[in-house]
């Protein structure tokens, strides 16, 4: 099995919140949907996003709110992922979207 996680950057409200919580941006309602109907399931980690910081190319650090998005699956087909990580990067205006992959062990599944 393979546990497939992404960091998808959470616009914020007008006040600074972030939206993620409520369901507002449609962006991540779409990737949800998405992964929903390609995978048997998806995990997102909504409720208190994450903050990610970096150093930008001009020496300024930058930061985004982000939430982990993961699925598990089969197998790890590396090119459809590259391609989607694409789409999510034009999607969510950024230059690239952090997609890890993990080789795990699910206790259960000699169950199902």
């Amino acid at each position: 099995m393979v546990l497939i996680q992404m960091l998808l950057p959470v616009p914020k409200a007008a006040g600074g919140a972030p939206t993620a919580a409520r369901g507002a941006d449609t962006r991540l309602a779409d990737t949800r949907r998405e992964l929903a109907d390609t995978f048997t399931g998806i995990t997102a980690y909504l409720r208190s996003p994450a903050t990610g910081e970096w150093m930008a190319p001009d020496g300024r650090s930058e930061a985004d709110d982000v939430v982990m998005v993961e699925v598990v699956t089969e197998t790890f087909d590396r090119e459809w992922w590259r391609a989607y990580a694409a789409t999510l990067a034009t999607r969510f205006q950024q230059q690239t979207i952090h997609v890890r992959a993990l080789r795990v062990e699910v206790l259960d599944e000699e169950a199902t």
